[in-house]
């Protein structure tokens, strides 16, 4: 079955807010067998929602409108449908008693606009809202359904994970399912991971292989068609292994939400090892990057940014080894992370000294940078690398750089 989702909300259109609910909803939706093959975008204007609505019905079984659901004047989506599908707004029952409870419980008088959002199309399945007021619908006419969802992320994935999704499954199964899987890849350009993957990608029909150049690392996306002969998760576990065979070296896990900062705490966590972190170049960018993964302070006890010299000295960097090396070199990174581990007695430390520019720094260009790996029980190793663009890339490439190095140490 062909599915499109409409976007309703004039913030959408100015960009003051990401559509962030049609990629949740197209991985959704893929999942569930549907092909998505259309998204549109539409302000709150009833005119034009019907417009988009006529040509959505010509092309798509499953339309899926987001947004428009609450009790202000903007929020229209279900009384056009409803004039679209020439039916009438019935009142819930079960919708306007918890918007009621709502109200009593925190001591605010319920305007006559609230009850708005109980209204439901007559004759569809009420969706109700695990997160928020506004009730959603799925409704079918004809040979076409629509699934009126609301706009805000948290209340649209609430939803659709315990409501909607059920729903769709009984009322809408779908023959063949998809089964996906992304791998995340650091260390390696698209461009070259592509090639090491040319006659896998270019021969691909199912599964199929795409490749996503993201910000500091490549991810792959592998999705397979279930058939009766085989399912999709098998065929995609086929051609995951035949990947890893050939640049398995710098991958570091699976998910749309794996991050290398969540894969390094886990296995530090596995490994019972700890880790702190010297930072100049970065200022906290590392340790920040690590305090964002629930449960580090299992394995991180802090750290330090050590932005002058002065503070690095502070930090138990000896005076001389600045004087005659300066503060990017090999000698004063090496001299950070031994330091930090030793003050927080942690098994690992990472240490981040270098240029972020714009300016040079004791003659070292923009994007010069020394790494760092302190150990327990092994020599101190630095690396040395030369990162490119702005100031904000270079540390932030720096920060994966390094939680990369904790990685292949951990590995």
């Amino acid at each position: 079955m062909d599915a499109e989702i409409i976007a309703v909300g004039t913030e959408l259109l100015m960009g003051q807010v990401v559509n962030t609910n049609a990629t949740f909803l197209s991985q959704e939706l893929n999942a569930l067998g549907f092909n998505v093959y259309y998204h549109s975008v539409v302000g709150d204007n009833p005119q034009r929602l019907t417009d988009v609505l006529n040509l959505a019905v010509k092309r798509s079984r499953l339309i899926v409108l987001t947004g428009g659901l609450g009790p202000t004047e903007d929020d229209l989506t279900k009384q056009t449908v409803a004039e679209f599908l020439a039916l009438p707004l019935v009142e819930n029952a079960e919708g306007l008693a918890k918007i009621t409870r709502y109200f009593e419980r925190s001591q605010r008088k319920m305007t006559p606009n609230n009850r708005l959002q109980a209204l439901t199309i007559q004759g569809g399945h009420v969706l109700q809202n695990p997160t928020g007021l506004a009730v959603g619908t799925l409704i079918t006419q004809g040979d076409t359904s629509y699934l009126l969802l609301p706009g805000p992320p948290s209340e649209l994935t609430g939803m659709f994970s315990q409501v909607a999704r059920p729903l769709l499954r009984q009322l809408l199964p779908q023959s063949q399912q998809l089964y996906s899987e992304v791998l995340r890849f650091y260390g390696i350009g698209e461009s070259q991971l592509v090639t090491e993957l040319a006659d896998l990608i270019h021969e691909q029909t199912n599964p199929t292989v795409a490749p996503y150049a993201k910000l500091h690392e490549v991810t792959l996306r592998i999705t397979g068609q279930s058939t009766a002969e085989k399912s999709g998760a098998a065929l995609v576990a086929a051609t995951r292994k035949e990947i890893l065979a050939r640049v398995g070296e710098f991958y570091y896990g699976s998910g749309d939400e794996r991050t290398l900062a969540a894969t390094v705490v886990a296995k530090l966590k596995e490994k019972g090892k700890s880790i702190t972190a010297a930072e100049s170049l970065t200022a906290g960018l590392f340790q920040s990057t690590l305090g964002d993964v629930s449960g580090v302070s299992e394995v991180f006890p802090g750290g330090f940014v050590t932005y002058s010299p002065q503070v690095k000295t502070a930090l138990g960097v000896p005076e001389a080894t600045i004087a005659q090396h300066g503060v990017v070199s090999k000698e004063v990174a090496c001299a950070m992370a031994e330091a930090a581990r030793e003050k927080l007695a942690t098994d690992l430390a990472v240490s981040f000294t270098g240029v972020a520019g714009p300016n040079e720094l004791e003659g070292h260009s923009a994007g010069t940078t020394w790494i760092a790996l302190a150990q327990k029980g092994q020599p101190t190793q630095a690396y040395l690398y030369h990162f490119n663009r702005d100031r904000s890339y270079i540390r932030e490439h720096a920060v994966m750089q390094g939680l990369w190095l904790v990685w292949q140490s951990l590995k």
